[in-house]
C-alpha cells in the first residue's frame, strides 16, 4: 500500500447488544468505500479499556455506560481531495438507495460520535 496522506477518523459508542448490527453496517461500509477507491477501511472495538498510567482513556472520554463499548474507526485516502472524490462517489452509488442501507437503524449513539479528517504527518 502506498503512503496514506489523509485519514477520516471516528470514535463512537456502540451498545454491546447492537455490536452485530454495527458490524453488519461496517462491513457494508467497508465494501462501499473500498469499491470507490479508499485505500483502507478499519473498524476497531476497544480491547484495552483501562491502560495503566492513562488518566483519560477512551471510555472516560466517551462517557461510557454499562453495556456499551468504544470503537475507533478510520478510512485512509491518497489525499483530502481523493477523500472528497471517494465520498462523492459513495453518496451517488445506487446501492445507497438499497433498503439495507436506507432502513438500517443507527446501531450507535450519534450523540457520542466524534469525527475528523486528518492529514497524515508521519507514516512508515
Amino acid at each position: 500500500m502506498s503512503k496514506e496522506n489523509y485519514v477520516d477518523g471516528f470514535v463512537l459508542v456502540v451498545p454491546k447488544n447492537k455490536i452485530s448490527a454495527y458490524k453488519k453496517m461496517a462491513q457494508l461500509g467497508a465494501k462501499m468505500w473500498k469499491k470507490h477507491g479508499a485505500l483502507d477501511y478499519k473498524e476497531c472495538m476497544i480491547d484495552d479499556a483501562k491502560p495503566k498510567g492513562i488518566t483519560f482513556p477512551f471510555p472516560k472520554m466517551m462517557k461510557l455506560k454499562k453495556g456499551e463499548t468504544v470503537w475507533f474507526s478510520y478510512i485512509t485516502y491518497k489525499s483530502k481531495k481523493h477523500r472528497d472524490q471517494v465520498n462523492a462517489k459513495v453518496m451517488k452509488d445506487p446501492a445507497m438507495d438499497d433498503p439495507k442501507w436506507k432502513n438500517m437503524p443507527m446501531p450507535m449513539d450519534m450523540k457520542r460520535f466524534a469525527y475528523g479528517g486528518f492529514k497524515v504527518i508521519v507514516s512508515k
